[in-house]
């Protein structure tokens, strides 16, 4: 008898990009992925941030490196890849909020969030796709969404918004992409605790609230993030494609 053995959850051999790598959840996806073995590119507008989480990977012994970044623009992504060979690996994870009740939500409220969590999202992985094409490379691209892509809340409508069709674009994209072996899927956190979130539960009414619906009756924390994007990126998740892996607590099972 043959016995199935479990694929590799290793990434040794493959290059990551991630963007808004500099803290929360982007620091903690590169840190996963070059823990696995993953040469890891660490991108966003601050450098300062970006080098030093880089030289601590360093220090570890894993293969990272900085790029300055600003994934807003365009003409600057396209360069950025084109100078540099196909990555195996994306994660997009670049995002922001800026929770207002409905009734005043702002044109630059709302161009400000949409023109991050999905206009820029939506390009930066087409430019990642178009040369891991060009390459044969069989990629994988893994989008940051939120469990907000999935159900509604108060004073986060555009939030919601990019983030809804953060999760049609990655059904759409791996339809698109499966003929040539790239997977997409997103992560859905529940609130997790960042330097972005954190302001938010100052309010004592808003975090009593928020762990009310968290099942578990805590808030995430990035290290809860880690494995599951090691998963997604690596031969174990093969077969998974276009889908969203929930990490919430419980959040949406409501």
């Amino acid at each position: 008898m043959t016995l199935p053995r479990t694929p590799s959850l290793r990434l040794d051999g493959k290059r990551a990009l991630v963007t808004g790598a500099g803290r929360g959840i982007g620091l903690a996806a590169a840190a996963a992925l070059a823990e696995a073995g993953a040469a890891v590119t660490l991108t966003a507008r601050s450098g300062a941030e970006i080098e030093a989480a880089a030289a601590e990977l360093r220090a570890a012994g894993h293969a990272a490196a900085a790029l300055v970044l600003d994934v807003t623009d365009q003409p600057a992504v396209a360069a950025a890849f084109a100078a540099r060979p196909a990555f195996d690996i994306l994660v997009n994870n670049a995002g922001t909020n800026r929770p207002r009740p409905f009734l005043d939500v702002t044109e630059d409220d709302y161009d400000a969030i949409m023109g991050l969590n999905l206009r820029a999202a939506f390009f930066v992985a087409q430019t990642a796709a178009r040369r891991m094409v060009a390459d044969g490379t069989r990629g994988a691209i893994l989008h940051i969404s939120s469990q907000m892509g999935h159900v509604g809340s108060a004073r986060r409508t555009v939030y919601c918004a990019s983030k809804h069709g953060l999760e049609g674009l990655t059904k759409a994209m791996a339809i698109d992409l499966a003929p040539h072996g790239i997977r997409v899927n997103t992560i859905g956190p529940t609130f997790t605790e960042t330097p972005l979130t954190r302001p938010f539960f100052e309010d004592a009414a808003f975090r009593d609230d928020t762990l009310r619906r968290i099942k578990l009756g805590r808030l995430g924390q990035v290290e809860d993030l880690m494995g599951a994007v090691v998963f997604l990126a690596s031969d174990a998740a093969a077969m998974v494609t276009g889908t969203s892996l929930l990490i919430d607590g419980g959040w949406t099972a409501e």
